[in-house]
């Protein structure tokens, strides 16, 4: 019996895959153990943000130790066609007032037309006052992935 390797994914691949998602897994470097949490995510410019409260575990880790690994993946029910990716890299907070705008325009815009307002309790708001709550005038902490070090995508064999 040999030994079956996924087909690695090229970079055209890889982008419309994380062009075409939204949710993925963060892993933080924590002492000895990784941290792993979801986030919701947008693709803008060429590159990956997200949207990180401003209390709590992961806000702690960050400011000890901003690399981190993010995992995105799609999966059929049968598992016929998946693929998952890797990106490594590290997290800058975005101060840029007008790149934070777009980006939560962009994650509202997009979560809203996917999500109920349930999904808001993932960004620590309340889900009566609805997508509005989510917004600029928060203060919200917009971190984008910088200093790529390494990216890979693996697939189902077709």
């Amino acid at each position: 019996m040999g030994l079956v390797k996924l087909p690695k994914m090229n970079e055209s691949e890889i982008k419309a895959a994380v062009e075409k998602e939204n949710i993925c897994r963060i892993a933080f470097i924590d002492k000895k153990f990784p941290y792993i949490a979801p986030f919701q995510y947008v693709f803008f410019n060429n590159a990956l943000y997200f949207h990180i409260t401003d209390y709590g575990k992961k806000k702690k880790i960050l400011a000890k130790n901003n690399r981190i690994c993010v995992a995105i993946e799609n999966f059929s029910k049968d598992l016929s066609d998946y693929y998952f990716i890797s990106i490594r890299g590290k997290l800058e907070k975005v101060n840029d007032e007008k790149e934070k705008e777009a980006i939560v325009l962009k994650m509202v815009s997009e979560a809203s037309k996917k999500y109920s307002a349930n999904f808001l309790s993932a960004h620590g708001f309340e889900k009566k006052e609805g997508w509005k709550t989510f917004s600029i005038e928060k203060q919200i902490n917009i971190f984008k992935l910088i200093e790529l070090k390494r990216r890979i995508g693996l697939r189902a064999i077709k």
